[in-house]
């Protein structure tokens, strides 16, 4: 059986999605269902089991010897939340019990890390860096960032894990997500209903309005790193997960309006000052430790992408 957190989200739902399109039905499927903005992304999903997301350390506990991996993709992904309870509950303890569970039960563990631990790239974007050596900007990533390096110090360990360190996904299913969502999302919907998109302004002179860069990667991208993880067995630890590339958002929201078959028309707003500090203006993943580990698969382009993303949305 492959377990899911996050199942009824926007990452964890694509992943169920997919299992299920090779017949698999064997899924027990994590998340808390009651959101129903959520339920687009989870009420088709064919599935032997859905646990409530508090619970599923004790399911675990219970019935461990029936799992044959975890994907552990449910967590609080606000970035402009600024409560570190809130973090330390959902993304760093809730992800150490389900670590101790499958290290108990021998299970493999693959987990949703964050580019977000990268801070503002002082260090660059390579996932041989030491968490120790990295600056989030929020608190988001320093949860993230946290975890990763409790995973690494970590003796009793999953026979199998890694930690991937998710760029800035984009795809369908992320309805639900609202101001969190991608500039994918937020520019069909603003497009849909005015006709024109709204862009941050730039607040540093060596990047123009719509010039912030980042390696925008497609879900379904995601997905398929996931499933060939579980597959190949790379080495355990962390691994960046983006496109190798940065592209700017002038260039995401004229993919958007191309696909829309529309002339582009883009307002520029301020940053809003809650997350002006830690904005992030550049990210650009290296991918040679996961291109080491044996994944040779080429990443769909931005436009391919938004495309795909367009032709799944009402």
């Amino acid at each position: 059986m492959i377990a899911i957190t996050g199942a009824a989200g926007f990452i964890g739902s694509r992943l169920a999605e997919k299992i299920n399109e090779t017949t698999y039905r064997d899924l027990l499927l994590a998340d808390n269902f009651k959101d129903p903005a959520k339920a687009p992304n989870w009420e088709h999903l064919r599935c032997k089991f859905q646990v409530y997301r508090d619970y599923f350390p004790t399911w675990i506990e219970e019935n461990g010897d029936l799992l044959e991996v975890v994907f552990h993709l449910g967590a609080r992904t606000d970035t402009a939340e600024t409560d570190p309870l809130v973090f330390d509950a959902l993304n760093f303890r809730y992800s150490q019990a389900l670590w101790k569970a499958c290290a108990r039960h021998g299970k493999p563990f693959f987990y949703a890390s964050s580019a977000a631990t990268y801070g503002a790239g002082e260090q660059g974007y390579d996932d041989s860096t030491a968490p120790e050596k990295l600056r989030p900007l929020n608190a988001y990533g320093r949860s993230k960032n946290d975890f990763d390096a409790w995973a690494l110090a970590q003796k009793e360990a999953p026979p199998v894990w890694a930690g991937f360190k998710f760029f800035n996904v984009y795809g369908p299913g992320e309805a639900h997500k609202g101001r969190m969502a991608s500039v994918v999302w937020h520019t069909y919907r603003q497009v849909r209903e005015t006709g024109q998109m709204q862009l941050f302004r730039s607040h540093r002179p060596d990047f123009p309005d719509g010039g912030q860069q980042r390696d925008f990667v497609y879900v379904g991208d995601v997905v398929d790193v996931l499933l060939w993880a579980w597959r190949n067995r790379p080495e355990n630890g962390l691994y960046n997960l983006g496109t190798g590339e940065a592209r700017t958002f002038l260039d995401l929201a004229g993919a958007v309006f191309e696909g829309m078959r529309l002339p582009p028309r883009i307002e520029f707003v301020d940053i809003p000052a809650d997350i002006r500090d830690s904005y992030q203006y550049y990210t650009k993943a290296s991918l040679d430790k996961l291109r080491a580990a044996g994944y040779t698969a080429p990443f769909t382009s931005l436009e391919a992408g938004v495309a795909r993303t367009l032709e799944r949305l009402p």
